[in-house]
């Protein structure tokens, strides 16, 4: 049996506090084992798990690498999946034997976390295998239905801290994510024949067309020739469908002219070799294919790794606790959920469906729907909206609208936002709609001047016209920009779903923000003690009482004192008034704590304007906890620099007005800040600031933002995880990253500055190169020299430039920043 290996806690801490052993958050010397202390009973008894089954080197790989494990869940929490239906959806393999199921677990952190994964085998008999995909947080399991169900691999995961992520997305028919290989061997078949395409080419090049071994000469034309038909005929298909789509809608889109090119310099090679005229020009052909496939595979890469487009399906979880009509338990899907049913809802459950309390105390919890993060009080026979979380005990209600036509998922499906997004063009399509009109106009005209003057030199006038003057620079910088731009953005965590997201971005004049958990922190806050200090003695005694609570006000008050050394003492006559407050005995002494009227018995207007928890002891009012939310570090620097760069700045809160002054500090006396805002009038909100013109950007965290976020012109879902769950959105910004919003948007602003300038020096060596090729003075093989030698340099530029700019950026003082 392997022993834990003492550790040092990782900072400095007070005598009378430490951290825990498996979790690493604060706790006091309540509970111990083997000279070791837990936060809580779970993370200690998951410690005696993994030493029962040897398996402690889980504490040697990382420092405290559990996840804090939040007490035993609810009898029958997974009994949905029991349920047939459900594992046919979920399981990836069933034999009788063995049954295989890929789950996705987002608390995976660490080297730790995989070793302990990959080794349940040896505290679960029945568990076959078990394999970790660490990047996309996913576990391959494999067990033996006969020894343990899939239920039991589930409650054993979330005991131990990795508790799955089922929505109910995975119960549905959906593609797999699969990685496009046909543009890898489009890429790699292109590459290999030009290169080696190259290499037959280089000969004829400096011997200057003239070769002195014929036979090697015809060797080579055909060899290249043979090369060049699977980058013709597979590589290039796409531009060429792309183009034939377009003219058959009358539009010339910009791989039009590519497709031409590639055409014309694939023709004109074919006749030379054939003829015995010359080498061709497949080298400039497949050279052409080559980096446009290397181009838009790199610009469209980002997408893989995150999920934008999802839907309310995505949030709710996939199983439900169904009533029947003697009131017995039955599991079942969400989607088989109809109006008038009847479910159970257990503590720290979702709600599923728009539904009426029929049993029970709700205590619940709108900050995902709404923004407020103060639970609310429900009766029976008051509506609860699909979304909300119950912090209470196990309550009953009746489904009065499917999950499909909740109010929340109604807010979400905003399909005129989305196609009003979709069909706003890049300001690349006026560009390379005019240059190849302009392109086909000179080549035509070089034509017919050649056919009245010379017509020897129709062929090879039009030929290196087109070859030279080939969209490939001008299509190759916008990608290459645009591409190296979404890199630079996805190193400081802020993942843009594509390309135009950058667009979109550089049009913003007006940034709409969401307070609650956008600019400030979701599980950390300020509190003070509006009275004279706590004794040691009292502090102890309210620690004592809080932690028994699991309102979101006693988890931070228990926070707050731990770090200031408080220390558990044992308690009696406990009680907890769901929405009112706590009582005990603590050390002889009676001690109460909760809202105003909860201590004082009656109301007072002005406690609601904020968070606060009074206390009194033994019947006398000691004093109130004054808690305000904890804004995250650079915020402020941040909003200055918005307002120096002219944006317009809104706050929509669905909290109180509690820290209206505070706000008006941080954000300035000019902006506007709405509270009590629902996920509806952030909406209609964003409809009138663009119906006055304004182009804006959201920036917020819930789902109560879902359609806020789809309205604006971009939108920008922050999370404490990317790998969690994040509501439909245009971009998904780690939390760490939101103090840099406006170098974010002063980068993308840049960055199309940096595309114009780019396009401008492809059309001036174009207009050149063409100046020399439509008087006949320029042949074929100098301008397919000329083109990818031209592409390969702009991609260099606009590299090199957009690396330089955003270091500029994002490493100088804020005050640099133009």
């Amino acid at each position: 049996m392997t022993e834990a290996p003492p550790k040092k806690p990782r900072t400095a801490a007070p005598a009378t506090a430490t951290q825990c052993y498996h979790c690493g958050e604060g706790c006091d010397r309540s509970l111990g084992q083997d000279d070791h202390y837990f936060c809580c009973e779970g993370c200690r008894f998951v410690y005696g798990l993994l030493q029962e089954n040897g398996l402690c080197n889980y504490y040697e790989l990382e420092k405290m690498p559990g996840i804090k494990v939040r007490g035993q869940f609810a009898a029958g929490r997974f009994a949905y999946l029991d349920n047939e239906d459900v594992q046919q959806k979920l399981l990836r393999f069933s034999d009788g034997k063995q049954q295989q199921v890929q789950l996705v677990l987002p608390t995976m952190h660490c080297a730790s976390c995989i070793w302990l994964l990959e080794n349940l085998h040896a505290i679960k008999p029945g568990v076959l295998q078990s394999k970790v995909a660490f990047s996309r947080k996913e576990v391959f399991i494999a067990f033996d239905p006969a020894q343990v169900t899939l239920r039991q691999i589930v409650e054993l995961l979330a005991f131990v801290g990795y508790e799955p992520e089922i929505r109910l997305t995975d119960g549905e028919t959906k593609r797999a994510r699969k990685v496009d290989r046909r543009a890898w061997y489009k890429i790699g078949v292109a590459g290999f024949c030009f290169s080696n395409i190259m290499m037959l080419a280089f000969p004829d090049y400096f011997a200057g067309g003239r070769l002195g071994q014929e036979t090697l000469k015809h060797i080579f034309a055909y060899a290249s020739l043979l090369l060049a038909l699977p980058v013709f005929f597979y590589s290039a298909s796409e531009f060429f469908v792309s183009a034939w789509k377009g003219l058959r809608q009358r539009w010339l889109n910009i791989d039009a002219p590519i497709a031409l090119s590639v055409l014309i310099t694939f023709s004109r090679s074919v006749y030379e070799v054939l003829s015995g005229t010359g080498a061709g020009y497949f080298d400039s052909m497949s050279g052409i294919v080559f980096f446009m496939l290397i181009g838009r595979w790199f610009q469209a890469k980002t997408y893989d790794s995150f999920s934008f487009d999802r839907d309310y399906k995505a949030y709710f979880p996939l199983g439900v606790t169904r009533l029947s009509e003697r009131g017995a338990e039955e599991p079942t899907t969400i989607s088989q959920l109809r109006r008038g049913d009847r479910i159970a809802v257990r503590h720290n459950e979702l709600v599923p469906a728009d539904a009426v309390l029929q049993q029970g105390e709700g205590y619940i919890d709108y900050s995902f729907v709404s923004g407020e993060n103060t639970p609310v009080h429900k009766r029976n026979g008051e509506l609860v909206y699909a979304g909300a979380r119950q912090t209470g005990g196990r309550i009953e209600l009746e489904v009065v609208k499917a999950v499909s036509q909740s109010y929340i998922t109604q807010l979400w499906n905003n399909n005129q936002a989305a196609s009003r997004k979709n069909e706003e063009q890049s300001f690349i399509h006026p560009w390379s709609r005019y240059f190849t009109l302009g392109l086909f106009s000179v080549a035509a005209a070089t034509g017919l001047y050649w056919a009245f003057i010379d017509s020897s030199k129709v062929l090879p006038a039009v030929s290196a016209a087109l070859i030279v003057a080939c969209p490939c620079s001008l299509l190759l910088s916008a990608t290459f920009t645009f591409g190296n731009m979404l890199r630079h953005f996805g190193q400081r965590r802020l993942y843009l779903k594509n390309a135009s997201v950058i667009e979109s971005l550089a049009r913003i004049n007006t940034v709409v923000l969401d307070k609650t958990g956008t600019l400030t922190h979701t599980d950390e806050a300020e509190i003070d003690f509006s009275a004279d200090p706590l004794t040691e003695a009292e502090r102890n005694a309210v620690y004592s009482l809080v932690k028994e609570s699991a309102h979101p006000l006693s988890r931070l008050l228990q926070k707050h004192l731990l770090r200031a050394g408080a220390q558990s003492l044992p308690l009696e006559a406990f009680t907890e008034q769901g929405g009112k407050g706590l009582e005990a005995v603590v050390d002889g002494r009676r001690l109460r704590a909760g809202s105003y009227a909860f201590i004082h018995g009656t109301a007072d207007p002005a406690a609601a304007a904020g968070s606060a928890v009074w206390l009194s002891v033994d019947g006398a009012v000691r004093g109130c906890f004054d808690i305000r939310a904890r804004y995250r570090a650079g915020v402020g620097p941040m909003i200055e620099g918005l307002r120096a760069r002219g944006y317009a700045l809104h706050l929509l809160s669905g909290d109180n007005d509690g820290e209206r002054d505070h706000l008006r500090l941080l954000l300035g006396g000019d902006v506007t800040l709405r509270f009590h805002q629902t996920p509806q009038s952030k909406l209609e909100y964003i409809k009138e600031l663009q119906a006055k013109g304004a182009r804006v950007l959201m920036v917020g965290d819930g789902l109560n933002d879902a359609g806020a976020l789809l309205q604006a012109d971009a939108g920008i879902a922050v999370t404490e995880n990317t790998s969690q769950f994040t509501p439909a959105c245009d971009a998904i910004l780690d939390a760490s990253g939101v103090s840099l919003l406006d170098r974010f948007l002063a980068y993308a602003r840049r960055g199309k500055h940096v595309v114009t300038a780019s396009f401008i020096l492809s059309i001036c060596y174009n207009v050149v190169g063409l100046s020399f090729a439509t008087r006949a003075v320029l042949s074929p093989m100098v301008a397919a020299i000329l083109m990818p030698a031209s592409s390969i340099s702009i991609v260099t530029l606009v590299t090199v430039v957009t690396g330089l700019v955003a270091r500029r950026i994002f490493r100088k003082n804020r005050g640099q920043i133009k």
